[in-house]
């Protein structure tokens, strides 16, 4: 069976990597783009129709603004991605917004962004997968009330690509990623072409009407235009979310890891700000009409179209108008858009077990989430963020609109505490620098990163202020419970390291007992009997005694005839059991031993099979098990298992295709 799950494992994530091998996965400029910018790049298919459906609530002239909302969700992305590059020059560890915050803020800062990030995460691979389940099901009508079910397979899938190693992910990832880039090139070049030619036809939807809600029929004027206007910027502002995975990947990158980060966080910025603006001119140009609620706020001749109109994504609308009668390209464009949302789930996959590790490391979290798995991949953190992801998809069905309003909350913060971070760094640095040259440079960051900070706090504003009864208290809390139970494991592990350390007391750690009373337990006379029996006489402790729990006379009496016959050279105690209990008696008797001797170190001996099938483990070691998790709680004991390897365990090590000739039984 193991051997069955070994193969298993090896066919889907393959061989074991060895340590020395880490730098081998390093990753170049070419295949870190894809890897760590997907997600900021994905935005391009979600942010632009956010947009414009939040604008769609006060009728069609509201759809005009939209790429003025688009110049400001470009001004904070070029802003915040000048900002970055200051932080990987700083910060190259990989600790990003936590190291920055933690370092210049304070460990509590440092938490909250962590708590920000890991939420953001989660929100990350949900919303993207969510959103290419539902690009799938326009594509494929058969997956049409089964995207739940799809988005759940992709995360599945995501999952087993990425326990792999961050090196094989990134290549599998590269072409889709530059695919998409292409075809968003091809889109944004081929539109101007045809637009400035007069030849641009309109979108599928142009000739409808858009209906505004209750309270907007005069369009954004007043109050309520001003702050629909705001909630279509926060919506916009999803498309920042990614450009902090580069400078929490920074240890990712081949030498020299800050520049070639710094280049990949430049490329980025410029590849996302053209897509967006391309997507909003064209779907200006083209007429696009994207609504809320379709089939009610869309009208055709004064009426609504109804449940029966499919409205299909911006950028789907605008590849069939862009290259109307190419099919074949048409057909790329929307493949290759809804691959981008579902690979744009590696960003986090990325990301989150980095940041996972940093905060084990730390004390913040497990410390099973820093150690490395067998491909050099953080395996627990990766499989984590799997669970909390496919819980948020389930529980949210995989809609994109109920998602979005979580989204970008956690982002924000990250930012705006790791650009205050950063301003107070360079004052610092400031104060002990003298070199005019180095202040210059210093003065020129602090600046960029306050322009950041100022940028990146009023989004942060915008946003709780704009999306919080729509959902984004649900992000919110989370942050909260995520900070408190980190807070919680750091406590725990600080609380652990003052009981165990040595202290003053170093002498007294050193003493040893005053005698060691051996015990070995004994239900029959056979050969895992006479096993242990060998390993507690071999220790040569100051007492050794056989103890037998009395259930049944008869058996009693036959173990005494047994053991006097074969002369074992140890005395057997019987202890009374007069409800048939077995664990009670020993764990009396032991504490007995302490009680009349506190100095004496007390070794219970427990013969146990090792078998190889796990129903076996039904049929054996019940009692062991029992009285194992009793007698661990039990000051001064110390419990030795005493292995006896049944037939069936043979083979079972894992261990057989290194070894030649036989495998002998070995304790």
């Amino acid at each position: 069976m193991s051997d069955l799950a070994d193969a298993a494992k090896r066919l889907v994530l393959g061989r074991p990597v060895r340590s020395d091998r880490l730098g081998h996965t390093l990753l170049p400029k070419r295949i870190a783009l894809p890897v760590f910018a997907s997600d900021a790049l994905s935005s391009v298919a979600y942010a632009p129709d956010e947009i414009l459906l939040t604008l769609s609530i006060a009728g069609l002239a509201a759809l005009t603004i939209s790429p003025w909302v688009g110049l400001g969700v470009v001004a904070v992305l070029v802003t915040v991605v000048l900002s970055y590059r200051q932080n990987v020059h700083a910060y190259p560890s990989g600790g990003g917004d936590y190291e920055v915050a933690s370092v210049n803020l304070g460990p509590k800062a440092g938490v909250t962004v962590a708590s920000a990030l890991l939420v953001d995460y989660v929100l990350t691979v949900a919303v993207s997968i969510s959103s290419g389940a539902q690009y799938a099901a326009t594509a494929i009508p058969a997956l049409r009330g089964h995207e739940t079910s799809f988005a759940i397979a992709l995360v599945v899938l995501l999952t087993l690509v990425n326990l792999r190693g961050v090196k094989e992910s990134g290549s599998m990832f590269a072409i889709p990623v530059y695919l998409f880039m292409a075809a968003m090139g091809s889109l944004a070049v081929v539109g101007a072409f045809r637009y400035f030619t007069g030849t641009l036809p309109p979108a599928e939807s142009a000739g409808l009407e858009v209906a505004a809600e209750a309270g907007f029929e005069q369009g954004l004027v007043g109050l309520a235009g001003g702050f629909l206007v705001l909630r279509a910027f926060a919506s916009g502002c999803a498309a920042l979310t990614g450009v902090e995975a580069i400078s929490n990947g920074v240890p990712a990158f081949r030498k020299p890891k800050s520049r070639n980060a710094a280049t990949t966080l430049m490329l980025l910025g410029a590849l996302s700000t053209t897509m967006i603006m391309s997507i909003l001119l064209l779907a200006q140009a083209t007429g696009v009409r994207f609504a809320d609620r379709p089939a009610e706020q869309l009208l055709r001749d004064g009426v609504p179209v109804g449940e029966g109109y499919v409205q299909h994504p911006v950028i789907s609308q605008l590849a069939a108008s862009v290259f109307e009668g190419l099919d074949v390209l048409f057909v790329l464009v929307a493949a290759v858009t809804g691959l981008i949302l579902v690979l744009a789930a590696n960003t986090a996959f990325n990301g989150f077990p980095v940041l996972g590790s940093i905060l084990a490391r730390d004390g913040y979290l497990p410390r099973q989430l820093h150690t490395r798995g067998d491909r050099l991949a953080f395996s627990n953190g990766i499989v984590t963020l799997a669970a909390a992801a496919v819980a948020l998809i389930w529980v949210f069905d995989a809609q994109v609109t109920r998602l979005i309003q979580l989204y970008i909350v956690g982002v924000f913060v990250s930012f705006t505490l790791s650009q205050l971070g950063m301003v107070r760094h360079w004052t610092r640095a400031l104060r002990t620098e003298p070199e005019p040259r180095a202040r210059a440079r210093m003065v020129r960051s602090r600046l960029i990163n306050a322009v950041g900070l100022a940028m990146t706090a009023t989004v942060l504003v915008i946003v709780l202020a704009t999306k919080f009864m729509l959902g984004a208290w649900i992000a919110i809390l989370a942050m909260g419970v995520v900070f408190v139970a980190m807070q919680g494991v750091h406590s725990h592990y600080q609380r652990v390291r003052e009981e165990l350390a040595l202290g003053d007391d170093m002498q007294a750690a050193r003493a040893l007992p005053s005698r060691v009373h051996a015990v070995v337990l004994v239900s029959h006379l056979h050969r895992p009997t006479m096993r242990a029996l060998a390993y507690a006489r071999a220790s040569r402790p100051h007492v050794l005694e056989a103890v037998t729990v009395g259930v049944d006379p008869d058996d009693v009496a036959a173990l005494r005839a047994q053991w006097d016959a074969a002369d074992v050279p140890v005395p057997l105690k019987v202890l009374d059991s007069p409800f048939r209990e077995i664990t009670r008696p020993v764990l009396t008797y032991v504490r007995s031993i302490r009680r009349d001797s506190p100095r004496d170190l007390v070794v219970v001996y427990i013969p146990e099979y090792v078998v190889g099938h796990w129903w076996e483990q039904l049929l054996h070691n019940q009692s062991a098990l029992r009285l194992k998790s009793r007698l661990l709680f039990t000051p001064g004991v110390v419990v030795a298992s005493v292995p006896w390897q049944l037939a069936s365990s043979e083979g079972q090590t894992g261990l057989e295709d290194t070894v030649r000739g036989p495998v002998k039984r070995v304790i």
